[in-house]
């Protein structure tokens, strides 16, 4: 059974939303590939009392406890005192800790505040966590059951001392043995739609099955434990993928590397002979460019407001076959100025009130041209205008990587 980990952030302003707790996200991503089981992320303001009864819950509970915050040199910071009183350690005066936050301030010709010293009293018995990126050393100690690291809550400095003076010690202190984690991309499918697909397949009761949202993809997660044999893996992962058919734009964790969406398109462009891309948006509004800048691919990006082409308003009342018509020969026309191997063109019906109407809907209308063949795709989307304008982005850019992913399959 994997060890586990709790993450612990102290300071009022986690708890009260003026800070977003990102530190807590990554440290869980890396507990997790270490081999921990992480049970509980806590934020606790800056209340000593609240402090003191959270650590010694913790030291009763959890295996290894990451603690981020709190170890600066202002009234607020409360952490090494709330250790002192829950653990029974008395702060003491560490001469090194106080020599690397005088040389800290000296090498940037500015003057140590006397507050500063403060960030030198660490409890007793514990152990140091040198700090090159800072003025707090972090510090690490066991009580209970549980093995404690303290690190500063600034993000570069937590994330420097986490890599590298924490985790070489986990692996030593605990006996980890990291599961597999598969991340199945998809695009174009909820999450209760993914689960009807794939409720048919039995997953094994040892394989962790979980789904993430996010505005870019949805994320079917499967956890398998250290042991699990590949074959195993990669016939489950195979079944899963199956039943989502060409929603599924990308597999994490099986060797090859992933990314999003315009990542993904990136790799299929540039396989064996490199293929050039023109784009119309509308819709996006400029945003379906953004998501590839930098491919050198991309050769040309008009953005339109309002389609001078066609001599309205984005066809707010025009049909189906007028709108696929038009693009059609839109398409036509910059492939001949452009040069480009691919055009995608974007249109919606709709008018400008109604992009940015949450409770309105627009029809979108995609048309992807490859030498002589029309592709299509038609979407509606609703919600405010941020979100149609990322979904319009999204939807236009996988009818292009649906096409360039069929291609590769074939050859």
């Amino acid at each position: 059974m994997n060890p586990t980990l709790e993450i612990f952030s102290q300071g009022e302003e986690i708890v009260t939303g003026q800070t977003v707790d990102t530190n807590a996200a990554w440290l869980s991503q890396k507990a997790v590939a270490c081999g921990f089981t992480v049970t509980r992320h806590t934020a606790v303001g800056d209340k000593l009392d609240d402090l003191i009864v959270l650590l010694q819950d913790i030291s009763q509970r959890a295996d290894c406890c990451i603690c981020t915050g709190g170890l600066g040199p202002t009234s607020d910071d409360l952490t090494a005192e709330a250790v002192a009183y829950a653990f029974n350690m008395p702060l003491e005066f560490d001469e090194i800790a106080f020599e690397q936050i005088s040389r800290f301030f000296a090498q940037r010709n500015r003057a140590m505040p006397e507050s500063n010293r403060k960030q030198a009293m660490l409890p007793q018995g514990a152990e140091r966590i040198d700090n090159e990126w800072g003025t707090a050393p972090g510090f690490s100690l066991t009580y209970g059951r549980c093995w404690f690291a303290f690190l500063p809550g600034v993000p570069l400095e937590m994330k420097h001392l986490f890599q590298d003076r924490v985790l070489p010690k986990l692996s030593i202190r605990f006996l980890l043995q990291p599961g597999q984690l598969i991340t199945i991309k998809t695009l174009g499918l909820g999450e209760s739609a993914i689960q009807e697909r794939i409720n048919s397949i039995e997953i094994p009761a040892q394989v962790q099955l979980g789904f993430r949202a996010g505005a870019d993809d949805v994320q079917t997660k499967l956890l398998f434990p250290f042991d699990y044999p590949e074959t195993a893996i990669s016939t489950l992962v195979a079944m899963i993928a199956n039943q989502l058919g060409d929603y599924v734009f990308a597999i994490d964790g099986m060797g090859e590397i992933t990314g999003d969406l315009a990542f993904e398109i990136d790799k299929l462009m540039t396989i064996g002979n490199s293929h050039t891309l023109a784009v119309l948006e509308t819709a996006s509004q400029g945003l379906l460019a953004a998501k590839c800048v930098g491919s050198e691919w991309l050769i040309s990006a008009i953005y339109e407001q309002s389609t001078a082409r066609l001599g309205q308003n984005l066809i707010a009342e025009a049909n189906t076959e007028y709108l696929i018509t038009t693009a059609k020969a839109i398409a036509v026309d910059i492939q001949k100025t452009s040069g480009a191997d691919f055009v995608l063109v974007q249109l919606y019906a709709g008018n400008n009130k109604t992009l940015h109407d949450k409770d309105k809907s627009i029809v979108l209308y995609n048309i992807l041209l490859t030498g002589n063949n029309f592709y299509q795709s038609i979407h509606s989307i609703a919600g405010p205008i941020k979100r149609k304008q990322n979904q319009a982005a999204l939807m236009t850019l996988d009818l292009l990587r649906r096409y360039l992913q069929h291609k590769a399959m074939n050859h």
